[in-house]
C-alpha cells in the first residue's frame, strides 16, 4: 500500500469508517431503544431545545430507532444517504442542546464531530462493499 495511490483503498477507508461508526451508534443506541418510554421521554426532551414541546417520548423514540438501526445500516451500507441525513439531524440536536444548557464545546464536540462525518459520508456515498452499491 503506498500513498501514490490512496484512490485505490477509498472503498476499503469507507467499509472501515462504516463499520466503526456504525458499531459505536449500535453500542450507544441500544440502551436508549431498549430503555422504554421513560428514557424515550427524557431523550425527547432534547427536542425542546429546537423550539419542540409536544410528544417527547415518539421523538425520543425516533432517536433511538434512528441511533440502533442507523448503526445497522451503517454497517451494511443499506439506505445509507437517508440513514446519514437522519444521524446528522439527529446529531444537530444533540450539539444545540448541549450548547444552550451551557455545557460548551467540550461536551458537544462529540455530537459535532460525528454530524460533520454524516454531512461527508451523505456526498461521498457507501462505497463499493456496501448493499446500496451502484
Amino acid at each position: 500500500m503506498t500513498l501514490k495511490t490512496p484512490t485505490k483503498y477509498a472503498d476499503i477507508g469507507l467499509l472501515i469508517l462504516r463499520v466503526g461508526i456504525g458499531i459505536m451508534f449500535l453500542y450507544h443506541g441500544a440502551p436508549k431503544l431498549f430503555g422504554g418510554p421513560v428514557k424515550w421521554e427524557k431523550l425527547g426532551m432534547a427536542m425542546s431545545y429546537a423550539g419542540i414541546h409536544f410528544m417527547p417520548v415518539i421523538w425520543g423514540l425516533m432517536a433511538a430507532i434512528s441511533e440502533f438501526f442507523g448503526g445497522i445500516c451503517l454497517i451494511l451500507g443499506l439506505f445509507f444517504r437517508a440513514v446519514c441525513i437522519l444521524l446528522a439531524i439527529t446529531m444537530g440536536i444533540a450539539v444545540s442542546m448541549h450548547l444552550q444548557k451551557g455545557e460548551g464545546l467540550m461536551v458537544a464536540s462529540h455530537a459535532i464531530e460525528d454530524g460533520i462525518v454524516f454531512l461527508g459520508l451523505i456526498l461521498i456515498g457507501p462505497g463499493r462493499y456496501s448493499i446500496d452499491k451502484k
